[in-house]
């Protein structure tokens, strides 16, 4: 919804300021510089990045017109379902847990949170290292080690993404420079027909150039601003369940070790004390 209304408003500021000044938005309606511009870029997108990284940011770009799956809801949600799968290895052993973690789609602990349960990542780094515990003989050292390394592989494939988006933008200005060099050189073997005529294809070059700084920060490189929050918000959940989970592992209480994991959170996200302690009750009683 915001990038829509951003992008509403980029339009409005521009044309609306170009016309009231007493420009003519026909003169901007220049097809060919778009295809020469956005081929261009297209094309050096493709070549740049490679079968994986193109499949991957496809398929990250839908998601900046949506918001954040991370909210305080399911921070909620991933507290709860934390608390209840530790409260659990606290009072019946860690084997108890043994199918829950094997086949999370299955258990009857995970169908409570669906928001959860649909983020199949964060599912599965919960999974993981829950198994680790149950039949690893390794200490909390060991594991946040491996948790750290897992996080770090994470964020490098989610850079992928933003980086070539913001590349793609960072480039889209020179190609429309070569647009309007190509315009100036069309203008300039035209140069012997009627000066009214001559201008308009003078004003059509310079064109390029604006449609080409305009696509890069108005409209390309924002998306991948937004790509880079997301993987920041994304990063942040696994943190969270690394803290909980190792604060498990050092014997805190289920209570105490989910307190742990929401002081990672930002303040827009993060429960207060009060709020999480009486969502994990009610989830309790269910």
């Amino acid at each position: 919804m915001f990038v829509g209304i951003g992008y509403v408003v980029i339009l409005a500021s521009v044309l609306g300021a170009f016309v009231a000044a007493g420009g003519h938005i026909a003169a901007l309606l220049q097809p060919l510089e778009f295809v020469m511009i956005g081929g261009a870029a297209g094309g050096a997108f493709v070549v740049s990045n490679g079968g994986p990284a193109l499949k991957a940011t496809l398929k990250a770009l839908p998601t900046v017109f949506k918001g954040s799956p991370y909210s305080k809801a399911f921070y909620m949600e991933l507290f709860a379902m934390l608390y209840e799968l530790l409260a659990k290895v606290r009072k019946e052993g860690l084997m108890s847990i043994e199918s829950d973690v094997d086949s999370p789609e299955s258990s009857p602990v995970f169908a409570k949170y669906p928001a959860v349960l649909h983020d199949h990542h964060v599912v599965e780094f919960i999974c993981d290292y829950l198994r680790l515990m149950v039949g690893g003989n390794l200490n909390a050292f060991e594991i946040e080690n491996l948790m750290d390394v897992e996080i770090e592989t994470h964020h490098h494939e989610g850079e992928i993404p933003v980086s070539a988006v913001k590349a793609m933008g960072d480039g889209m200005p020179a190609f429309g420079i070569v647009a309007a060099v190509m315009g100036v050189v069309h203008t300039m073997e035209s140069v012997g027909i009627p000066p009214a005529e001559l201008g308009i294809l003078i004003a059509h070059a310079l064109v390029g150039t604006f449609l080409g700084i305009l696509l890069a920060y108005g409209f390309v490189g924002p998306l991948g601003t937004i790509l880079e929050h997301r993987l920041a918000d994304s990063t942040r959940a696994f943190q969270t369940v690394k803290v909980t989970i190792l604060a498990s592992l050092n014997g805190y209480a289920p209570q105490v070790a989910v307190e742990f994991g929401r002081k990672v959170l930002s303040s827009h996200e993060r429960p207060s004390f009060k709020e999480l302690e009486d969502h994990v009750k009610s989830t309790k009683n269910k």
